[in-house]
């Protein structure tokens, strides 16, 4: 599991419910930090923050979807960016679940295991 976000309470409550889990985590603090750990850790899934300084979550999963090694890595948006818009944006890339903050750790654990287990829905693996 790759856990990407800016803020370090919020990597650190991710990584906590995910790694309470049962899932091994990895953190990164942005899209290219996390473009450069990906093909080391070879997650399960990546979860990203839309707004995050050098590269947002956005162009992080345009260019995951783009390498034909990361293109059905599945991926989930955990972000406070909630208007019609980010979630348009995020289908037309890919993303295959937008998860708002302030998150429901249930519910972003549930997401998050089906992710895992069952990868893309629309792009098997």
């Amino acid at each position: 599991m790759l856990v990407v976000d800016d803020s370090a309470t919020v990597r650190d409550l991710i990584s906590m419910n995910l790694s309470l889990e049962g899932f091994e985590v990895v953190t990164a603090t942005n899209g290219r930090e996390a473009l450069q750990k990906v093909h080391d850790v070879e997650p399960a899934v990546v979860t990203l923050d839309v707004t995050m300084p050098d590269m947002d979550g956005f162009l992080t999963a345009e260019q995951l979807r783009a390498d034909p090694r990361t293109e059905s890595l599945p991926i989930a948006i955990v972000s406070a960016c909630a208007q019609e818009a980010d979630f348009r944006r995020g289908r037309e890339i890919g993303v295959d679940a937008y998860v708002t903050k302030p998150f429901d750790p249930d519910e972003l654990v549930r997401i998050v295991s089906d992710l895992a287990e069952n990868g893309r829905a629309d792009h098997p693996r």
